[in-house]
């Protein structure tokens, strides 16, 4: 479904460049969850922001090729990456609530979409939100981060894309929420050709719901690993530092 081969991405800053990561290969293949741990200033929203061609390329130098389904994302023009957003690729910010207009109501949201009224209620309701007549009346700076977050959750599920993308899913809200998105997420995977990759510093959802796990560490991306794998591997002191990061995050 998506093959990386990023050799580096650079920030621009007049006529030199500062690199930032270099040497990311891997192959998501579909029906899979992967995940990418890495600490606080890593990379981690970087990498993937410019998986789908969001980092401002006038200050971002991205050398390589991102194809998904064979068509290289990092060469598509303006309106064929609005295409691939809209339809196949859906990317959930860690700062939801500033991803949505604050002029608009939450009904502009969900009346852009194409899912049935019945299915949102249906999703606002395993999510623990307001119904469907309550919440689509409300602006984004009505609603906590949290609530900003799982709405954003349950745009991307209705949109019923071939990838979901997530930016530390868990980091704005409480735990009995992240295991519905776990079930979910994995209901999501197995329901037809879909993936997910997301990245986090949340490792015991990582160990609960990844098939592979990989870190982002000195400008690099290690190799993905089985999940038991990957923890047999990795340094106690690694576990620790993610762990502290983590309740910084938090």
């Amino acid at each position: 479904m998506l093959k990386v081969n990023i050799e580096n991405i650079s920030l621009k800053n007049g006529g030199s460049y500062r690199l930032l990561l270099n040497n990311i290969n891997f192959d998501l293949p579909e029906r899979k969850i992967y995940t990418i741990l890495g600490k606080n200033g890593a990379g981690k929203s970087t990498l993937i922001k410019a998986l789908t061609g969001l980092l401002n390329k006038n200050l971002f130098s991205i050398k390589g090729k991102v194809l998904f389904e064979g068509k290289d994302i990092l060469s598509l023009n303006e309106n064929e990456l609005l295409q691939i957003r809209l339809n196949n690729i859906r990317y959930v910010f860690q700062d939801a609530a500033n991803s949505f207009d604050p002029l608009k109501t939450f009904d502009y949201y969900f009346n852009n979409s194409s899912a049935p009224k019945e299915q949102i209620d249906e999703l606002l309701k395993y999510f623990l939100l307001p119904p469907y007549d309550e919440i689509t009346k409300l602006y984004p700076y009505e609603i906590s981060g949290g609530m900003a977050q799982q709405l954003s959750f349950i745009l991307a599920f209705i949109a019923n894309p071939k990838l979901i993308i997530l930016d530390e899913p868990t980091s704005g809200i409480d735990y009995t929420i992240a295991n519905l998105l776990l079930i979910k997420l994995k209901e999501f995977v197995s329901s037809g050709k879909n993936s997910v990759l997301f990245v986090t510093q949340d490792i015991e959802f990582a160990q609960k719901i990844s098939d592979k796990i990989s870190f982002l560490h000195n400008q690099t991306l290690s190799s993905f690993e089985e999940a038991q794998q990957f923890f047999n591997n990795i340094s106690e002191g690694e576990l620790i530092g993610f762990k502290k990061s983590y309740e910084e995050l938090k």
